[in-house]
């Protein structure tokens, strides 16, 4: 079989795992009639939409699907055409891509690994998705990630948060345009430290998988970098819902700021629970407690109502920017649904449209084509400012925005305001950071399943 080489920084690309010693899964070899895994051979090409539509994460999976189906509409001449018109690469014209209409299927994670691998394995499998996107949660990410690191599918990752993403669990085959832990923790540690001065002592509680491990481990190496000092850190299950037996230890445990490295609706609980019990009003160490929520979201927000007033935490995007990109973008997701997207919403958006603009900026579905497109690759008009896809990890660098919980909303989406966009120059680090596994995290070789 004739196969296709390209090259990435000078590296030839040779197949499956090249070089590795590790065999390609049958059932995902392609066949003698195809160059690559699930080469499209008709009018159509499709893609798989691979998002939490029950359980705890559920809120923001349905958003990211929402935005998903808008952006197909877009990529095939359909409504106004959202981002296509703001978008720094003019290649996409609403015709689908390579002259192939785009369709979609769907898949409910519900924010498990093995459901969420099992999802994406049917998608490749049975309906012969060139490209899968989504997920909520940085261990579905991961999961997914590998599997079609294995199947020759590129993955454009949506709501992934965690450092290993693109940290140690990195792959050729996969890239994320969200941002990550380390960013929160470089953007909101001069927020807090102005905020809250050098002398506080934090106490975190951490959901116990690989998102909320890494999200602590920035957040108190960059709070302990200003002075303040970590009391506890204990881990909690995804999806606990009553979080007060690990809340009610804190009232004594002499801290004075709680961290709540959770998300969804396990932020909202714990949040909620936080302030029933009372810690907001409480004084300790002569300073009043506060409670920081490092990674926020519109739809977190909203369930937490007047309880996250005055709280501090990090977003990728918010619907109230007022670029261009971001005003297209609402105008078309409103239009279509009635309300604002959410930051997940806004990231698989916009992974969905650099996809197909790889894809035709290289002529060719071919997976190694494509990463070859996206590696290094600047843009902008996408809502973030100019954005850079680093060809070492496959890692966007772009603006970061520290939020705070809107003391007088004015209706019920004006939850959160911006206080200050952190430029992507002080949010990014070293290809080899140890917390991004070191001089060791590899991508690997792009694999085309041929």
């Amino acid at each position: 079989m004739t196969k296709n080489n390209f090259s990435r920084r000078g590296v030839l690309k040779t197949g499956a795992f090249a070089g590795a010693g590790l065999a390609m899964p049958t059932i995902f070899t392609a066949s003698s009639a195809s160059a690559f895994t699930n080469a499209p051979s008709g009018s159509s090409v499709k893609f798989g939409f691979n998002v939490p539509q029950t359980g705890p994460y559920s809120e923001e999976g349905l958003d990211e699907l929402r935005a998903q189906q808008l952006a197909v509409e877009h990529l095939n001449g359909e409504g106004d055409g959202g981002m296509l018109n703001t978008f720094s690469s003019k290649v996409l014209d609403g015709t689908g891509i390579l002259g192939k209409k785009v369709e979609f299927v769907t898949g409910d994670t519900q924010t498990k690994s093995d459901v969420a691998r099992a999802s994406a394995q049917s998608m490749i499998q049975k309906d012969g998705v060139i490209m899968i996107n989504g997920g909520s949660s940085s261990g579905v990410a991961v999961a997914v990630q590998g599997l079609c690191q294995e199947a020759g599918i590129i993955f454009m990752a949506g709501l992934t948060h965690s450092n290993d993403t693109t940290g140690k669990d990195r792959k050729a085959n996969g890239f994320r345009h969200f941002f990550n832990a380390y960013m929160s923790g470089a953007a909101l540690a001069p927020v807090l430290l102005n905020a809250y001065g050098p002398d506080r002592n934090a106490y975190h509680l951490t959901a116990d998988y690989t998102w909320g491990w890494t999200q602590q481990e920035s957040i108190q190496a960059s709070t302990e970098a200003i002075g303040w000092k970590t009391t506890n850190n204990v881990l909690t299950p995804v999806g606990a819902g009553d979080f007060s037996s690990y809340i009610a230890p804190v009232l004594n445990s002499g801290a004075d700021v709680l961290v709540l490295n959770h998300y969804g609706a396990d932020m909202v609980n714990s949040l909620t629970q936080a302030v029933q019990f009372g810690l907001r009003d409480k004084m300790v160490n002569g300073k009043q407690f506060e409670i920081v929520v490092p990674l926020y979201s519109e739809l977190m927000a909203a369930g937490a109502g007047a309880n996250i007033q005055g709280v501090y935490g990090s977003m990728n995007w918010n619907w109230q920017l007022q670029d261009a990109g971001t005003q297209a973008f609402v105008k078309s997701f409103g239009e279509k649904y009635g309300f604002p997207p959410s930051n997940a919403a806004q990231t698989c958006y916009v992974q969905t449209l650099l996809y197909a603009d790889a894809v035709t900026r290289a002529g060719a579905f071919n997976p190694c084509a494509v990463v070859e497109a996206l590696e290094g690759f600047e843009f902008d008009g996408m809502g973030n400012g100019p954005t850079l896809y680093r060809a070492d990890d496959h890692q966007c660098f772009k603006d970061v925005l520290v939020m705070k919980g809107k003391e007088n909303p004015a209706n019920q989406y004006d939850t959160l305001e911006v206080v200050e966009v952190t430029p992507a120059a002080q949010v990014t680090y070293a290809p080899d950071h140890p917390m991004f596994g070191g001089a060791e995290a590899s991508l690997g070789e792009c694999n085309d399943g041929a």
